[in-house]
């Protein structure tokens, strides 16, 4: 995972981590919304609202590591298919001299 990916993933889970008092502020934002709506307040409104941030910030997370993973899976397979090609080419070097 490259630094890039690492941040991105960090920033997601640092935007669904709610502190107390964010709760509380975010819980006065809801109830002041539904009244400038007319609306009644509800508990589960509310519940609805901290589900939504809560999913919005699995679905960043899960974007990070998913691109992290695939960074490093090319990395990865690449490194692999030089070690091959290096391999490879010491076998017919070797080869090549004995003949």
């Amino acid at each position: 995972m490259d630094r890039q990916d690492y941040n991105k993933a960090e920033d997601a889970v640092q935007k669904a981590k709610w502190t107390v008092n964010d709760y509380a502020d975010k819980a006065k934002d809801y109830i002041r919304e539904q009244k400038e709506k007319n609306a009644e307040p509800t508990h589960e409104g509310w519940l609805e609202r901290a589900k939504e941030n809560v999913a919005d910030a699995w679905h960043d997370t899960k974007d990070a590591v998913s691109s992290a993973w695939e960074k490093s899976k090319d990395v990865a397979d690449d490194a692999w298919d030089k070690t091959k090609d290096t391999a490879e080419d010491a076998k017919a070097a070797v080869k090549k001299s004995t003949n």
